[in-house]
């Protein structure tokens, strides 16, 4: 029996879970779940004869290695910070380990061990990262197999609320970690190239640089750049390419209506803000807004940002809550924890909610002297607030490596993207079964 150890079990853990229990049987397969709360391990095992739930505080070196040392494969679901201690255990104790985050200089500092100890270290091998490198790199080689000289690509993915579920004036609810949400873009400069022209965007300019992407069936949405587009030109082996363009997706409105929080200082995470628990939601707002006894919040934030009187972005703003006399209740907070927490009361996936995640890459090319455009793009829902979009497309990618590399189809060992034929094409042709499926036409 083939043991199979899943550290962590928060919600993107959830449709992982399912899919190793599911095919436990028939491929037998043991699961152990842990976590440092044992009950929500316990309701994801959900009594199943082949899954086994344990609590384990991953910081615990001891216990930690007494777990990985014990299995056949390792796949870390805890925060990324968290994943390198996992990873050198597993490397350690010869044992193969996955995980959905990206890849850090620490984490490749282990190939060489890995490889010595013929270990598989899969990493980005979720949803974004993961399923955006996969198809992306199928698109690329499928260029490149007919011929085609490659000069742009560009890509976007989403984390969205669904269209039956989408309520609100924003047109947005968390369906991953909120934190990250309220932090996004922060750190550096957006940078990125079109048209052989290098550009670079600075986080308080970053929600008003947005592109329109259609995409049939589901409308319009607007793009704005992730934080570090030029790297992936030496990933996908496109060294020489005159655009290459990575952004994430929202509904058209929101970026425009976010840039109130950035250009207020809302987001930022970088010190605490005093008298937090005792402050209500209006007069954090007003903290960031000029001293003046006479004109009311609202006057001063629309006189500070210039927003009209019919601007639709206020219609946004006044629905989050933002002036009302609402106690805030977090100590120590800093700007961006107060919002998220604002968010959260008004942007969480109810019990009947459903998420929703769009994925679009295009690929321009030449083919015999002659221009192309080729886009491809995915669309998928979750079936509801536990079992979501986001849970399976994270989730689902890492059980079929898991499944591989357990039946050995996956030869290769040491700290790898999955950007090779021989991972890519199996786990894309089983997402697509399992109703994440990618629709490609061809503009001339």
């Amino acid at each position: 029996m083939k043991k199979i150890l899943v550290i962590g079990s928060g919600r993107s853990s959830t449709s992982l879970i399912k899919y190793l229990l599911d095919n436990s049987t028939s491929e037998n397969w043991k699961i152990t779940v842990v976590d440092f709360n044992l009950e929500l391990a316990n309701s994801k095992i959900n009594n199943h004869p082949n899954g086994f739930s344990f609590k384990l505080d991953a910081n615990n070196d001891v216990k930690r290695k007494e777990f990985i040392e014990s299995a056949d494969v390792v796949i870390s679901m805890l925060p990324a910070h968290m994943h390198f201690k996992v990873l050198k255990d597993a490397v350690d104790c010869g044992v193969h380990v996955i995980t959905p985050s990206y890849i850090t200089d620490e984490i490749k500092s282990l190939n060489k061990d890995a490889l010595k100890n013929n270990v598989l270290v899969l990493n980005e091998l979720g949803l974004d990262p993961g399923i955006d490198h996969m198809s992306a790199k199928k698109l690329i080689d499928d260029v490149k197999a007919k011929g085609g000289i490659l000069n742009g690509f560009e890509s976007y993915t989403g984390g969205l609320v669904a269209p039956e579920s989408d309520d609100n004036p924003w047109n947005y609810k968390f369906t991953w970690n909120p934190r990250n949400v309220v932090l996004a873009g922060q750190g550096g400069a957006a940078k990125f190239i079109k048209e052989g022209k290098y550009k670079y965007i600075p986080y308080n300019k970053l929600f008003r640089r947005t592109e329109i992407i259609d995409v049939p069936g589901y409308g319009q949405f607007e793009g704005y750049p992730n934080r570090d587009s030029l790297k992936y030109r030496s990933i996908y082996e496109l060294d020489n390419i005159s655009t290459m363009y990575r952004g994430t997706l929202r509904k058209v409105g929101f970026c425009r209506a976010w840039n109130i929080f950035v250009q207020l200082g809302a987001t930022d995470d970088s010190y605490k803000v005093e008298g937090s628990e005792n402050m209500t939601n209006r007069e954090f707002i007003n903290s960031f807004l000029k001293f003046n006894t006479n004109d009311s919040v609202e006057l001063k934030l629309r006189h500070y940002l210039r927003i009209e009187q019919d601007d639709y972005m206020w219609d946004k703003l006044v629905w989050l809550g933002v002036f009302e006399d609402k106690k805030i209740g977090l100590k120590d907070a800093s700007p961006a924890q107060i919002l998220q927490k604002i968010l959260q009361e008004k942007w969480s996936l109810s019990t009947t909610d459903k998420d929703m995640i769009i994925m679009w890459h295009r690929v321009s090319y030449s083919l015999n002297k002659i221009e192309k455009e080729l886009i491809s793009y995915m669309a998928y829902i979750g079936k509801d607030s536990s079992v979501t979009a986001m849970s399976d497309t994270v989730g689902l990618p890492l059980g079929i490596a898991t499944k591989m590399l357990l039946n050995g189809s996956i030869k290769t060992r040491g700290v790898v993207l999955p950007l090779e034929k021989q991972i890519y094409n199996p786990v894309l042709k089983e997402l697509k079964k399992l109703g994440i499926d990618f629709v490609e036409h061809e503009n001339h």
